[in-house]
């Protein structure tokens, strides 16, 4: 697909909404075309009414509504930061790898290399997550046991100060999927070149890291919490006591999420070159790991702010992105042009139209199976919450952040492993 033009981004040309709020900060929301529930718009205005906010709150296209702060949006906030609003799946994202294989390089039955990778990526969950769980190593791999070495000290210096963290599984989600929205896909592109394709982010431990400090948030502003919009907005200021271990915490929470993918990626396509009965073929031509669920420092409008991505991705200029549609639907290969007003963000998917609940009330397992047409991926009860019906249209959201990004690279996936 070629790349998208620019639309003007003066007031009166804007591709963007204005939202007023009361007694806070405006909101600029990318949402046009696209359906955007009231819900997730009050959660907007309740974020934008935070005195630590600097500017203004960004919305993406596919913003929906979200526990603590709302998915799809940007919050740069000045010498605080919000631990719900990074959430529990902290450096969730994606990873794409291009390789040198193309669609007749495939078999016609597809469903050996969906097996495939599912041998070798622990996925989904079993057990409650305890002792014999599917989406957990039972014997840890070389790749996943140098990766810890490397992340182990600092881990420990986190559980030394904060020693309820210090439960659960480790090093043994190291290169795992997970289970929810998560995935491991090939896709082919507008030259139906072959691409890899994953969804995950920082598994257990870092669900661990955000609850935690997200209820130390709570406790810290107990006192000023009945003056907050939603005690789920509670803040660490700079300078406050458990402010710089959050920051601590939650940057190594980052890059485990970051080498979870690399180490994933690496073993789908070592897995592809050794037992996937392919052709000879290179790959990293053109490779992508952003994260989108995360909180770094950045500088905007002259100021040096924390901006927290929650359901967002990173757009700076020439900075290349991955925004997924669903288990049907096409997926996006973009490249930022770094609009201020975003604060250099696009969307970070298609965003979810129907909760789960309504998903599984609303569609049956015939509906999935048309939706995922084409697709060798699962096709049962179990999943219905995640099918394409469940998700807001890919191409209006495209549209509706025309001025975020261009496009580089159109995807399809052929495959879909689910957790």
């Amino acid at each position: 697909m070629p790349a998208i033009d620019a639309l003007p981004c003066g007031d009166a040309m804007s591709s963007h909404e204005h939202i007023e709020t009361d007694g806070g900060v405006p909101i600029k929301a990318w949402i046009r075309g696209v359906v955007t529930d009231d819900k997730a718009i009050q959660q907007l205005r309740n974020v934008a009414r935070l005195p630590i906010v600097h500017g203004h709150v960004a919305a993406m296209p596919d913003v929906h509504w979200g526990i603590g702060a709302t998915v799809g949006s940007v919050i740069p906030t000045k010498g605080a930061i919000v631990p719900a609003a990074v959430g529990v799946d902290i450096g969730c994202g994606m990873m794409a790898v291009r390789t040198s294989l193309v669609a007749s390089d495939l078999p016609d039955d597809l469903k050996g290399l969906r097996s495939l990778i599912e041998r070798v990526v622990p996925h989904g969950r079993t057990n409650n997550g305890r002792k014999g769980d599917r989406g957990a190593w039972s014997n840890l791999p070389a790749s996943a046991e140098d990766a810890w070495k490397r992340l182990r000290g600092d881990y420990q210096a986190i559980v030394d100060k904060h020693p309820k963290l210090d439960r659960g599984s480790t090093a043994e989600h190291l290169g795992t999927l997970g289970t929810g929205n998560h995935f491991i896909e090939l896709c082919l592109d507008e030259a139906q070149r072959v691409w890899v394709m994953l969804h995950s982010g920082s598994r257990g431990v870092g669900n661990r890291i955000g609850t935690h400090f997200i209820e130390l948030a709570k406790k810290d502003m107990r006192q000023h919490v009945a003056n907050l919009p939603d005690e789920d907005l509670a803040y660490f200021t700079e300078g406050a006591e458990h402010f710089d271990d959050y920051v601590f915490a939650v940057g190594w929470a980052q890059r485990f999420a970051r080498t979870n993918r690399d180490l994933m990626m690496t073993r789908i396509l070592q897995a592809l070159h050794e037992q996937g009965g392919l052709p000879k073929f290179t790959h990293g031509e053109v490779a992508v790991n952003c994260h989108h669920n995360y909180v770094q420092q950045e500088e905007h409008f002259g100021a040096t702010v924390f901006v927290t991505r929650k359901g967002a991705v990173r757009a700076g200029p020439g900075e290349l992105g991955i925004i997924p549609g669903s288990m049907g639907t096409r997926s996006y290969i973009v490249r930022g042009k770094g609009n201020p007003d975003s604060f250099h963000s696009c969307s970070h998917g298609a965003g979810r139209a129907l909760s789960r609940g309504e998903a599984f009330r609303r569609f049956t397992v015939e509906d999935h199976e048309k939706a995922t047409a084409g697709v060798e991926c699962r096709k049962d009860g179990a999943v219905i919450d995640e099918t394409p019906m469940a998700y807001k249209d890919i191409d209006a959201v495209m549209a509706a952040q025309q001025d975020l990004v261009e496009v580089v690279h159109t995807l399809k996936q052929v495959v879909c492993v689910k957790g």
